[in-house]
């Protein structure tokens, strides 16, 4: 796994540009201000932000340029923005969607890069090809007639999620599975700002699943020939990437359309935490036995059993799912020093030290924990730091640890359902949840319940013996006849 470690203090230069645009800019006021951020850096490597300031009038498209000081400077993946490098050289040009500035808008774009012998920050700057004089050009006489401006795209503003994701100007970038953006769009064809190699996305247009995006590169992914109507648009995060950052930069409508005001949010609050059967590992899959690309292509979180309650009660939810992590110890015992605790309050997996800042209207009334399978599903390994009785007593002090964080986060009045999955060769993760739900009773806390499921009535046919389609429903059907007994406060 890919892991960020920021080692020294960020870097930070703002510099004027004026520049001449495009030929139909000319006619306009040009000028801008850049704001280049050395965010984080780590031997060999570091990330940078750039923040671009128009200081003139509208411009409809920008090119911006630099050059590294030192030939050991690499740009290696960027973000809201086409980048290339030649040489020493760099360009980033805008994306459909943040092409379009107002007079003193500004957009965000970045990049990864590495490095070897220094890190220099970078100090001059050219926008459309002209180098920087730190001044607004005036525009020349205009012509009689003016061409029409093009209206800005609605951007993240446009679209509601309760997932967890870092919003920085006008983009969303985010790691967790069944992540998802709803939004309103009038016209015949919607646009979805997307840049995620990694990860597969449904785009559901009115409820129906109308594309579903592979891998989809750094664009504009449409859907077009909708009636000329008023649509809901919805884009979802189906599988896992715990190693890359995905970033969505808003619904845009197509011609002569317009993007509406976003969905409100629901009153109603779910967070599911979790491994692989939370993620709905493998759930659409036809066949036990798959590779490495049929698990990303048939996991579905949109269909796991938590998207599923929280659908039926018309909730808005989160779906933190890592498959493999455990409580204590991860599945065969592997990356040990590491288990679903170290992840859980980021918002980016793959960045290690981030953590989410817990928005003040996200309070989950409804907490779904289901950890546990990883930690005992296999035998204890030589060398590993367990005995079977070590392995449950960590596995508890560790749990009571993490429904005391959760206590703090949401408060004593959410309540949480602690999940325990059937395991046909022991019994351990079933005892020790139970005894641990007691404990937690007996201390006053009795808004801590207790679920067992997959006892019987499942089949297992998803990817390697895990929760079918079918299965995802019969656990939700469970799930919601157990929340519909807790007298939950709505």
């Amino acid at each position: 796994m890919r892991r960020i470690v920021a080692v020294l203090a960020a870097g930070t230069v703002t510099v004027g540009l004026a520049a001449v645009a495009a030929p139909r800019a000319a006619l306009a006021a040009v000028g801008c201000r850049v704001d280049y951020t050395v965010a984080s850096q780590w031997q060999g490597g570091f990330q940078a932000e750039v923040t671009i300031t128009n200081l003139g009038d509208r411009v409809t498209g920008w090119s911006l340029g630099f050059e590294f000081a030192s030939a050991g400077q690499r740009l290696t993946q960027g973000w809201n923005a086409t980048w290339r490098q030649s040489g020493r050289q760099v360009t980033a040009t805008s994306m459909s969607w943040n092409g379009s500035l107002a007079t003193n808008g500004f957009t965000t774009i970045g990049f990864l890069g590495t490095w070897s012998g220094a890190n220099p920050i970078v100090t001059a700057f050219t926008l459309n090809g002209v180098a920087c004089t730190g001044t607004v050009t005036p525009p020349p006489t205009p012509p009689t007639t003016v061409p029409p401006t093009i209206p800005p795209p609605g951007g993240i503003a446009g679209a509601h999620t309760a997932g967890r994701v870092r919003i920085a100007a006008d983009a969303a970038r985010f790691s967790w599975p069944g992540v998802y953006f709803e939004g309103r769009i009038r016209g015949t064809g919607v646009g979805v700002v997307l840049d995620d190699p990694n990860s597969d996305y449904d785009i559901q247009v009115d409820g129906v699943t109308t594309a579903t995006l592979v891998n989809p590169a750094a664009g504009t992914h449409w859907v077009n020939n909708l009636t000329d109507a008023v649509h809901t648009v919805r884009l979802v995060k189906r599988n896992e990437s715990p190693w890359a950052t995905a970033t969505f930069g808003g619904f845009v409508a197509g011609p002569g359309g317009a993007v509406l005001a976003k969905p409100a949010a629901r009153t109603r609050q779910i967070e599911f935490i979790g491994d692989s059967h939370t993620a709905g590992y493998g759930n659409t899959s036809t066949t036990r036995d798959c590779s490495g690309d049929e698990v990303n292509r048939t996991t579905n979180a949109d269909t796991s059993f938590g998207a599923l309650t929280a659908k039926r009660l018309n909730a808005d939810y989160q779906i933190n799912a890592f498959s493999g992590r455990g409580m204590v110890r991860n599945y065969n015992g592997g990356e040990p020093g590491t288990s679903y605790r170290t992840y859980y309050e980021r918002a980016l997996l793959a960045v290690d030290g981030d953590r989410w800042p817990v928005p003040a209207d996200w309070r989950p009334q409804l907490i779904v924990v289901g950890l546990g399978i990883n930690d005992f599903s296999t035998a204890i390994n030589s060398g590993e730091p367990w005995t079977p009785d070590s392995l449950i007593a960590a596995y508890r002090t560790a749990y009571h640890g993490f429904l005391d964080l959760l206590r703090a986060r949401y408060g004593a009045t959410a309540v949480i359902v602690v999940l325990s999955a059937h395991m046909s060769d022991t019994t351990a993760l079933g005892d020790a949840t139970r005894q641990i739900v007691r404990e937690r009773n007996s201390r006053g806390d009795d808004r801590v319940r207790h679920l067992a499921y997959g006892d019987t009535g499942l089949d297992l046919l998803g990817c390697h013996w895990h929760p079918s389609q079918r299965d995802h429903q019969v656990i939700a059907e469970q799930l919601h006849s157990f929340v519909s007994t807790l007298g939950l406060r709505w």
